[in-house]
């Protein structure tokens, strides 16, 4: 029975070589033990902790998860990238090198029979000006222009820094659940209002692995993160489940 995958949130990059080195080493283990029955595999974002695609340079490293990823649409599994809030600053290289498809905004598809939301979950929900605003001129084609004037020694080292404090804030260990006041529970909510229905919502960026009952067949679902959870979800084509890789870790 073949299935579709979906993982997102890797953050390879950080906190540092050798915690990053183990977490990619991982995750081909998982891609190597998935591929047999893969249908097709959504990664949700944030695969790195930043990404920044010059016009003849890409970021150093991770070498073994982009060969992996091509090994996949080599053999005819169709692998399907989405934008995330630290690695949106792709034009052109996964496509042509490795051969995925880079999607840049939330989508509906219907996938074995299934409708899905499918995003990365940045900026979606009510409220977060501040952080709309700093994603709004991440996503302004001058600034990503302005940006790509540094050199990629200055460019990547200041972007690390900044990643840097940002982690301070993001991976403080703050896994409440707020319920229907989530961010991303109120998305779900107004597009279902808006008739906008599907069977199952998908995101990453919340780094918090659940399946949330929305009434009515549908379901919230967050995949998670591979910093702490090692999270994945499967969809066979009547259940969608989350699974977790290696649990002994």
């Amino acid at each position: 029975m073949k299935r579709i995958y979906f993982a997102s949130d890797f953050h390879l990059g950080i906190p540092n070589r050798k915690d990053s080195f183990e977490r990619e080493l991982r995750i081909i283990r998982w891609l190597e033990g998935i591929k047999p029955d893969c249908e097709a595999l959504y990664i949700l974002g944030d695969v790195f902790d930043f990404w920044f695609e010059y016009h003849l340079v890409v970021p150093k490293g991770f070498v073994r998860l982009q060969a992996k990823i091509a090994e996949f649409t080599d053999s005819g599994i169709p692998v399907f990238f989405f934008h995330g809030n630290h690695d949106l600053w792709q034009f052109g290289y996964f496509e042509e090198e490795l051969g995925v498809k880079v999607i840049a905004e939330p989508i509906f598809i219907e996938l074995l029979g299934k409708k899905f939301y499918l995003a990365h979950g940045d900026g979606l929900g009510s409220g977060q000006t501040k952080f709309k605003l700093i994603l709004a001129i991440y996503r302004n084609y001058y600034f990503q222009r302005l940006f790509a004037f540094f050199h990629p020694s200055i460019g990547i080292g200041i972007a690390n820094w900044m990643s840097a404090q940002s982690k301070l804030k993001t991976f403080d260990g703050n896994f409440d659940f707020y319920g229907e006041k989530e961010h991303l529970i109120e998305h779900c909510r107004k597009l279902i209002n808006e008739g906008k229905d599907a069977d199952y919502y998908v995101f990453g960026h919340r780094h918090l692995p659940m399946i949330y009952d929305l009434g009515k067949g549908a379901n919230y679902v967050n995949l998670g993160d591979w910093i702490g959870f090692n999270t994945y979800a499967v969809f066979d084509g009547e259940k969608l489940s989350l699974e977790t890789f290696e649990k002994d870790q």
